[in-house]
């Protein structure tokens, strides 16, 4: 059994025990609260602990990677840029959808006060504050950390990231040959933290199922019902932003239907489900792109690989999605500068994240830390994260389909 049936059997299992525990006892008994506070809390509290440790390291290191791969612009030229402005852009606007999704939705508005502070109360990796109210100049200087090192040190991760994207912007001016073999040491530093991340998410089933069974034992099957609805308004928005926006682009700009450009990109998008990995569906959405959709090798050769890690809209959307249902269920009310900084963190991370199955867990953590949500409350949503993914891969790839379409058929114009 993989590990992604695990987590799930994990959350189901934890499910039915803890809602049968809250039938049979609803009060919770002394013994029974000695075993959740003692036997059963603790697991979630070590997985979310260890999962914190690789934040740092992988996000850095894939921000800096995310940015430098887009190429040596100086050779690339008008693609590189063209690839780069319509990354922005459409992640941009995946992000955009998801914050609206739940702003009008609102899944986590009514969320248990009981249950949310027995989640803070289980405790888990410890979230800095959010930054005291300043006026607009100071919270743009608040972006330009004097010391990255200090600024990793204090858990300004707001900071962190925009170091991290200003640090690989410059290994993109200067170029790979000069800044090769730095970015070998970014690599195996990115390599070394998702092995981290795999080794910690052998865990994952048991702190999931623990988690879960500590709250349902305690609040029954209220819980799962919230969650329920989260996920529906994140698989709402990832098909509005796929057949409404995608559509709009390729109709307006990619010389052919809605109808033609999905059914061409169909084996890709299926492979994707199948996989939540944009990484893995790579060849096949080579393949995809030369014979189906008629992009020039060159093309789409770049715009694709770049877009396996660079170009990840549907897990923008998600993180969105996610930071403000989480801060809903928190009672955080977040201020419109606080918002926009969820939206800038989450295009980065879009543009930052792992193209592989469970790569935005530690972005999403660091995100949480960022406006003082508790990161413990990534737990809750781990066990329907693995559906989730599935479904956000499919906007991922579709969107660097997409992305190479419109930049093959602005070249050919030339």
């Amino acid at each position: 059994m993989i590990n992604h049936r695990r987590i799930i059997a994990g959350f189901a299992i934890g499910a039915v025990l803890g809602v049968l525990l809250h039938a049979a006892f609803p009060a919770a008994p002394p013994p029974l609260r000695l075993f959740l506070d003692y036997a059963v809390g603790p697991f979630g509290k070590l997985f979310l602990r260890l999962l914190y440790m690789a934040v740092l390291p992988l996000v850095v290191s894939s921000l800096i990677l995310g940015v430098a791969e887009m190429g040596d612009a100086t050779k690339l030229g008008r693609v590189a840029l063209k690839t780069l402005g319509l990354t922005v852009v459409m992640t941009t606007l995946s992000v955009v959808t998801g914050l609206l999704a739940v702003e009008l939705f609102a899944p986590g508005r009514n969320f248990p006060t009981d249950v949310r502070d027995e989640i803070v109360r289980s405790g888990a990796a410890p979230a800095p504050p959010p930054p005291a109210p300043s006026g607009p100049g100071e919270r743009l200087f608040a972006l330009l950390p004097m010391n990255p090192f200090k600024a990793a040190a204090d858990g300004d991760v707001i900071g962190l990231m925009f170091f991290s994207l200003v640090f690989g912007l410059g290994v993109l001016v200067a170029g790979r040959e000069k800044t090769g073999p730095m970015l070998k040491v970014f690599e195996g530093i990115f390599e070394a933290s998702m092995g981290f991340v795999s080794l910690v998410m052998r865990l994952a089933p048991l702190g999931v199922g623990a988690l879960v069974l500590n709250l349902t034992a305690r609040f029954g099957y209220e819980l799962l019902l919230q969650l329920l609805g989260y996920a529906l308004v994140v698989v709402g928005a990832l098909a509005f932003h796929q057949l409404v926006t995608y559509s709009a682009m390729v109709r307006a700009f990619g010389g052919m239907t809605p109808g033609q450009f999905f059914r061409r990109c169909r084996e890709a998008m299926l492979t994707a489900f199948g996989t939540s990995s944009s990484s893995v569906t790579l060849p096949v959405s080579l393949r995809v792109c030369e014979e189906e959709l008629k992009v020039p090798r060159d093309v789409g050769r770049f715009v694709l690989t770049v877009g396996a890690s660079a170009n990840q809209n549907g897990t923008a959307l998600y993180e969105g999605v996610t930071v403000l249902f989480l801060a809903q269920c928190f009672g955080v009310a977040l201020t419109l500068s606080q918002k926009a900084t969820v939206l800038f963190l989450a295009v980065l991370g879009g543009i930052g994240t792992a193209g592989v199955p469970g790569g935005s867990l530690p972005m999403l953590i660091a995100i949480l830390a960022s406006i003082g949500v508790p990161t413990e409350g990534a737990l809750l949503i781990l066990g329907i994260d693995r559906f989730l993914d599935m479904c956000r891969t499919v906007l991922n790839v579709t969107g660097d389909l997409l992305i190479a379409v419109l930049v093959g058929r602005s070249e050919l114009r030339k």
